[in-house]
């Protein structure tokens, strides 16, 4: 059995986001979600691109923006090498870090990936996720918002909702 949920969230295609039916955080559930999603997805730095897929999988939990995970594959790990740090989320396990490297840009940390993820999360195995504060992110061709405060890391699209848990202020919710 697949831990990815493949029902369509709305209309699916590659259509315009802002066409899309309006999600709040506050219905995702708890423990987080996986959706399959199959709008382009675009990670670029400067005028390089990292990451370019339309098989991305959602991550969905209360209160947080979705964090989009790149499956390895469409993305150009050519230009990654292992990050400082590491960090364990309670429901997907240890984290492990990437800096993006292009030409003479160096981004520290921007992406991340569990390469040993927790049950029932064995699908992010194989996938990348990236701050959209730390590259440029599309989807469907709409630029990204990061979430405040980076540490969820999660990506603000137009159909999303908040208030957003991860800013000054929130850590109590």
């Amino acid at each position: 059995m697949s831990d990815v949920d493949n029902e369509s969230d709305g209309p699916r295609g590659h259509g315009p986001a802002g066409a899309r039916p309006v999600e709040s955080v506050w219905d995702y559930p708890r423990p987080p979600r996986l959706t399959a999603d199959d709008r382009h997805v675009r990670v670029t730095v400067g005028p390089h691109v990292v990451a370019d897929t339309y098989a991305s999988l959602r991550v969905l939990e209360t209160s947080h923006p979705p964090v989009f995970y790149l499956p390895r594959g469409d993305v150009h790990t050519e230009l990654l090498r292992a990050g400082a740090g590491r960090s364990v989320c309670e429901w997907k396990g240890a984290a492990t870090y990437w800096d993006v490297v292009v030409a003479d840009i160096v981004v520290p940390r921007a992406a991340w990936s569990y390469e040993q993820p927790l049950a029932p999360y064995e699908s992010l195995r194989g996938h990348l996720a990236f701050y959209p504060s730390a590259a440029r992110c599309t989807v469907d061709g709409e630029v990204v918002v990061a979430q405040e405060g980076d540490l969820y890391g999660g990506w603000i699209t137009p159909e999303i909702e908040g208030p957003f848990k991860g800013g000054p202020g929130t850590w109590g919710w």
